[in-house]
């Protein structure tokens, strides 16, 4: 009865899967669409109760060690369950506001969170490439949903295109890896492998895959683009939930299978891609009037400050990468979905930051989320995202990159100018036309207000105690 137990193991992405197929049947039987989004509440509410059970519970492998269960792995498959919902919450009122309220989304959702959970989990090179391309195509698809538009054709052709030149690079290296040690498990790579050429040529490829997908310089090219093509609440998704199974997926393969290799030293490299990423995403958001692409330069400078807790290589780093995904997924989808309500509102064109002026006042409520997300994501305290990058930073200078920690701190600086740019024209800006704005449904309200709540809560009362999560991780090595 192992498989039982294997499949108990792995329940969070089962619940998924099938759900999306049921979900599938029911879009092609010509469901209302609304039983379809109520079915996918459902089912991703108890994904989430299965994937914060496993958050207490042993750690080990499972499926011949494809996949990993507790510890890092428990805590990737209930953030990307805990983004996923959030993010389905926010989109029903948005996607009909917009007219591409489509059936076949919520499973679409449901497939590329199974791919998702797979990659957060996966403890060998197979379920790695598996749980990326899962979550890939299911990402392309929710890409080009507004393809009745060019930006949006746009923005699902160069997802399309640059996604499958990063995957090429993922499955070459994995290749290489493979033959230099006759392996794709994690811990067999790690003991049989050795810094020969072509180990060391698969790896680098390997993280140039991983870069791609988390939107690091100079592999970020696509972002921008895909963000602001994308409808809100799904760009949303793909900030967050994606990029949390793609760093979770990278400290695994860090800790798992690279640290133990005598000759291979990737801090270095990884300060290098950190600071550029850091630099180069807060400079170009910095000049940014549409607000989407702006959070999509955010979001690039947000994974270099995540890429410093990766540099700093310890446990005190990796628990700083945790809390930070936890972080950056309530301030993030928060902020686009405050982003998404003005947007649904077609008096102007809400993505841009000057018709932003006086918003505040128009319906209070959702001004004072935004500005508390914008706040969280600044790094003031008492908001969540302080403390993430309080605990990055202060991994990176624990582990001797002092220089590292201080380049952060001064580009996490110069954020404060395109985030507090858009609260100024909340506040202090005079609209330059009356309109009114559309009231938004109880259900998305609140659950903005709750993501709002969280973003306070957890920045003055840290979801696990710091010493807590360091344990959790570091049973995981």
């Amino acid at each position: 009865m192992d498989y039982l137990y294997d499949l108990n193991t792995f329940l969070p992405a089962t619940i998924m899967a099938a759900a999306g197929l049921v979900a599938i049947l029911m879009a092609a039987y010509k469901a209302r669409i609304g039983n379809i989004f109520n079915f996918t509440i459902v089912a991703l509410v108890m994904a989430l109760a299965v994937s914060i059970r496993d958050l207490f519970g042993p750690d080990g492998t499972a499926f011949f060690d494809m996949i990993a269960y507790g510890g890092t792995a428990a805590f990737g498959a209930f953030l990307v369950t805990l983004g996923t919902l959030f993010c389905v919450v926010i989109s029903r009122d948005y996607l009909e506001a917009i007219d591409h309220h489509y059936r076949e989304v919520y499973a679409m959702i449901l497939f590329g969170s199974t791919g998702m959970v797979g990659l957060a989990v996966s403890n060998d090179l197979i379920m790695l490439f598996l749980g990326v391309e899962t979550m890939s195509i299911c990402l392309y698809v929710l890409a080009g949903l507004i393809k009745g538009e060019k930006i949006g054709a746009e923005s699902a052709l160069k997802y399309v295109l640059l996604g499958a030149f990063s995957t090429g690079f993922l499955l070459y290296g994995i290749a290489l890896i493979y033959g230099a040690t006759g392996a794709t498990s994690y811990a067999v790579v790690a003991g049989a492998a050795e810094a020969t050429p072509l180990f060391l040529a698969g790896t680098a490829l390997l993280l140039v895959g991983f870069f791609f997908k988390i939107s690091a310089v100079p592999f970020h090219m696509w972002t921008p683009d895909v963000y602001q093509g994308t409808p809100t609440t799904l760009t949303a998704y793909f900030a967050t939930a994606s990029k949390a199974a793609s760093f979770i997926a990278l400290v695994l393969v860090l800790s798992r299978m690279i640290p133990e290799i005598e000759g291979v030293e990737l801090t270095q490299l990884l300060q290098v891609i950190a600071i550029l990423t850091m630099i180069v995403g807060n400079l170009i958001a910095l000049v940014q009037d549409n607000v989407k692409r702006m959070l999509a330069y955010s979001s690039i400078a947000h994974a270099g400050y995540i890429l410093v807790g990766l540099a700093a290589g310890t446990p005190e780093g990796y628990t700083g990468v945790l809390y930070y995904l936890f972080a950056y997924t309530i301030m993030n989808i928060g902020a686009f979905g405050v982003i998404a309500y003005y947007e649904r509102n077609h008096a102007l064109d809400f993505t841009d930051v000057h018709n932003y002026a006086g918003l505040g006042y128009k319906f209070p409520v959702m001004g004072v989320l935004l500005s508390v997300f914008l706040f969280s994501l600044i790094g003031i305290p008492p908001f969540v995202g302080f403390l993430g990058k309080y605990y990055v930073f202060a991994a990176a200078v624990n582990a001797g990159l002092v220089t590292l920690a201080v380049i952060g701190v001064l580009a996490s600086a110069a954020s404060v100018f395109y985030y507090l740019r858009v609260m100024v024209y909340l506040y202090f800006r005079e609209p330059h036309k009356e309109y009114q704005l559309v009231r938004p449904g109880a259900l998305f309200k609140y659950s903005l207000i709750l993501l709002g709540i969280l973003t306070l809560w957890y920045g003055i009362e840290p979801i696990f105690p710091t010493d807590s999560l360091i344990e959790l991780i570091s049973t995981y090595y």
